[in-house]
């Protein structure tokens, strides 16, 4: 489905992120995503931070650059263009999760955890950011996780360094049936080999260059697979067999460029 909404909400996360409410009818499942369009600027994939049962959907958009920038700077009753959700979501059967989440890759998790909730899982969740102020939905996750871990870069809010340096404690302590990660894929490689180590199964959702979003422009292409349309969640074995996991990604010409 394609077509135009108004903002309704907009709330300032954090001072990089800003999160865009709307209504939008088609059903979207945890982990998928949107294109979304600013008219005079280019159309993005985002991730949706918000989907049923909420009335109003969302997506939390950080400021990386220039399109992005534009969106972190809307106001209530903009009209933007919308198409989708595309993509596959998380399986939310698992009965014990952890989610490991760098930056603003916990506005796809968020969503997936929730409905996890919901169902009777039990979850538990590692954030990681560059600084105390740029924790994002540190209270929201709070609401239903059974324990919320922190770390930041500078040392600000919770343990000092990377969230995955977290990793084999909790994993250690505690038992799960899964480990969900969204972030940097440097971050997600460590997470997956933690997750590995502890026997637990993995499963990540990607970030790449999405033009077309039905698999014919190839600027998503990741190895074998397109991430539009096979992604963006895959599962550990899956990521831990293409070269280019936390190595290579495409640039916006569609060269493939080191990560």
């Amino acid at each position: 489905m394609r077509t135009t909404v108004t903002i309704e909400e907009v709330v300032r996360e954090t001072p990089s992120t800003v999160t865009l409410r709307f209504r939008y009818a088609p059903t979207a499942l945890p982990g998928q995503f949107v294109m979304i369009w600013l008219p005079g600027d280019d159309e993005v994939p985002m991730s949706l931070s918000y989907v049923e049962p909420e009335p109003l959907k969302g997506v939390t958009v950080k400021v990386m650059g220039a399109t992005s920038r534009h969106f972190n700077q809307l106001e209530k009753g903009v009209r933007v263009g919308i198409r989708g959700p595309y993509g596959n979501h998380f399986d939310l059967t698992p009965s014990n999760i952890l989610l490991v989440a760098g930056g603003s890759g916990a506005a796809v998790l968020a969503p997936a955890a929730e409905a996890a909730h919901r169902r009777g899982s039990k979850v538990s969740v590692a954030l990681g950011a560059t600084t105390a102020n740029e924790i994002l939905f540190r209270d929201r996750f709070a609401r239903f996780a059974e324990e919320v871990f922190l770390s930041t870069d500078d040392g600000t809010e919770g343990r000092k360094g990377f969230v995955t340096n977290l990793l084999p404690e909790i994993l250690s302590s505690r038992k799960f049936d899964a480990v969900w990660s969204c972030g940097p894929e440097v971050m997600m490689v460590k997470t997956l080999r933690a997750s590995e180590e502890h026997g637990v199964p993995f499963f990540g959702s990607l970030e790449r260059q999405m033009k077309c979003a039905i698999n014919l422009c190839d600027a998503c292409a990741f190895g074998p697979y397109h991430v539009c349309t096979e992604g963006p969640v895959f599962d550990g074995k899956t990521l831990a067999s293409v070269e280019d996991f936390g190595t290579f990604k495409r640039d916006a010409s569609g060269q493939r460029v080191r990560a």
